[in-house]
């Protein structure tokens, strides 16, 4: 950074350290000062000077994101379980049914392709796509730069968003202009709201254009999903669940889950313990509708509105959809979205 932001730069540390400025200037003088040290770091891997040089100068302080970012809940929010039947009315209704069964057909040709490569089902790929951003009618308009500097300066998650900054910066050095990367305030982006290093890592062109466009091209977003849930471990021809029945005299003392996830322990500390689908069968749990699971194949108990309402047997790949998104209510809305996209 040189010139006459560097110098006013300097003057603004200078006034802040006598105590004459504003908090507000105060803290346009301290983000200044701290992409200014960031500098270094962030060419060290692999930004080039010149994106640096030309993206620093036109970031400001953004509070708003900061005071968002504030806002999240922490680990002392309410341990209170709220009944997942209004989510879904919000997230698997008829409108996003009718979107996505509409994208599904008109993709199927490119949706079948990527599936015989991936192993991930087409209607997985589209009801991701319709969770996250309704199929692209909002991604979100936060300068995402301005937006993950902002954060990182804050410091309240600093080594995270501090790397999304650079890798944000190494997406205009691979091409992607720079007035394309707008999205979430907390820095997600295009159709399927990536990160800057998820768009680095697992971006796919699904055209054959030669660019990982995840914002207008509906193969790349596609595609681009469909890598994402290979990567975290998706098993080709499993599904994610099935609601069952569970009895009314059913005994859960004996299916409790014992363990503790280094990852979301809330989120899959409602699982019970793993069970094969031929246990749970002998159990008396059963199928609401469709065909059941392999005998074999290993599932958790879920009970996302207590004893006596729907439950789920969850299989590895619901496990798959929470490394997209940690938390119960995203990852069966997905599950139940993708059922009736393909119905």
């Amino acid at each position: 950074m040189t010139g006459a932001k560097t110098i006013r730069t300097a003057v603004l540390a200078a006034l802040v350290a006598l105590g004459g400025v504003p908090a507000q200037a105060q803290d346009d003088a301290g983000f200044q000062a701290y992409l200014a040290n960031l500098r270094g770091s962030a060419i060290a891997q692999g930004v080039s000077p010149a994106t640096f040089d030309a993206v620093a100068p036109t970031l400001t302080l953004n509070p708003r994101v900061v005071q968002l970012d504030r806002a999240q809940p922490g680990n002392e929010a309410s341990t209170a379980a709220p009944p997942f039947a209004p989510y879904r009315a919000q997230h698997v209704d008829a409108a996003r049914i009718g979107r996505g069964q509409r994208v599904y057909q008109a993709q199927r040709t490119r949706l079948a392709a990527i599936e015989r490569e991936t192993g991930v089902p087409e209607s997985i790929m589209v009801a991701i796509w319709g969770h996250e951003t309704n199929y692209g009618a909002y991604t979100g308009n936060f300068d995402l730069l301005r937006s993950l500097a902002s954060l990182a300066y804050d410091g309240r998650r600093r080594p995270l968003f501090e790397g999304e900054f650079v890798a944000a910066l190494k997406m205009i050095d691979r091409g992607v202009p720079r007035e394309q990367l707008k999205g979430s305030w907390a820095g997600a982006t295009g159709n399927p709201q990536f990160l800057p290093s998820i768009y680095l890592r697992l971006a796919r062109d699904g055209d054959g254009d030669g660019r990982a466009d995840i914002w207008t091209s509906q193969p790349d977003t596609l595609a681009s999903i469909a890598n994402y849930f290979a990567n975290a471990g998706w098993r080709a021809g499993e599904t994610w669940g099935v609601a069952v029945n569970v009895p009314a005299e059913f005994d859960r003392t004996g299916i409790r889950n014992r363990l503790l996830s280094p990852r979301c322990p809330r989120v899959f500390a409602r699982h019970s313990a793993w069970r094969t689908i031929a246990e749970w069968r002998a159990l008396g749990v059963a199928a609401q509708t469709g065909p059941w699971p392999a005998d074999s194949t290993l599932a958790t108990l879920f009970e996302p509105d207590g004893a006596g309402a729907t439950a789920y047997l969850l299989t590895g790949n619901y496990r798959v959809i929470l490394d997209y998104n940690c938390s119960n209510f995203y990852a069966l809305s997905v599950g139940l979205l993708a059922d009736a996209v393909e119905r």
